[in-house]
């Protein structure tokens, strides 16, 4: 048995745009219905959202027949949570807030497996689901050939040590966060600022100069067409429950126009 090449990891390499969204309902049944969508990759937040790991199971089990890559955000970096979340199969992982290379090292060692010439420190389980219970030969000497591991920059700090961080080894790019990074710039709410798009676009520079690509949450499709002209590859065009606020308001807001006594 075989698992299916990263497709988000070989587009990330090859400077090919992928289109995704935010999941943040935290319900399988929802993110099922999503992925028949096109979407090329979803993204699980645990940082902002009710996902445990129970739910990211059941969310990345719905996922299974579709072609989409599922996208894990962690709460934190924790070697001991990125151990449970690889052995469940997540092989996309983004860290939140990496502010220099030595997080950006330590997650890399987190990720990978000890090997004799040196490797990482991931622990070592036989059976998982990750490695289809044993079925998938020599898993545990390949398994980081398809992880595709982002470092989130989303503060003043990270931008100023993005070259550092996006020079580590085993590092496949960065995850922009626009509003956490306005914050930190001084401009909550405010990720069009000048400050802030300058920011923006120094992260970018520094991920593709070292040949790596860059991912990044857009608001809306005016932005989201800015970022690609930018030249960021893994857009995020929204999320699940900006979508399903957005389609509620406006529905309730056209029947009170027709309805004016409603």
């Amino acid at each position: 048995m075989q698992l299916k090449p990263n497709a988000l990891k070989h587009a990330l390499a090859h400077k090919q745009v992928h289109i995704g969204l935010w999941t943040c309902l935290s319900s399988a049944y929802s993110t099922e219905l999503l992925a028949g969508s096109g979407y090329d990759w979803l993204t699980l937040d645990m940082e902002h959202s009710p996902n445990d790991l129970r739910g990211v199971l059941a969310q990345m089990q719905a996922l299974g027949g579709y072609d989409v890559e599922p996208v894990v955000r962690l709460l934190r970096f924790d070697k001991d949570l990125v151990k449970q979340y690889l052995d469940l199969g997540a092989r996309t992982l983004v860290l939140p807030n990496i502010e220099s290379a030595d997080e950006a090292r330590a997650i890399v060692q987190a990720v990978r497996y000890p090997k004799a010439e040196g490797g990482g420190i991931r622990g070592v389980a036989g059976l998982q689901r990750a490695n289809r219970w044993g079925r998938v030969p020599n898993y545990h000497r390949d398994a980081e050939q398809e992880l595709c591991i982002l470092a989130q920059i989303e503060s003043a700090r990270g931008v100023d040590n993005a070259a550092a961080i996006a020079a580590v080894d085993g590092i496949d790019g960065f995850f922009v966060g626009p509003s956490d990074l306005a914050a930190s710039l001084g401009h909550i709410n405010q990720p069009m600022e000048p400050v802030v798009q300058q920011a923006i676009a120094q992260a970018l520079a520094a991920a593709t100069a070292v040949g790596k690509g860059c991912g990044i949450l857009a608001r809306n499709e005016v932005e989201a067409q800015r970022y690609t002209e930018m030249g960021y590859l893994m857009i995020g065009l929204g999320s699940d429950q900006g979508l399903l606020a957005k389609a509620s308001d406006e529905l309730v807001a056209r029947y009170r126009a027709l309805c004016p006594m409603a």
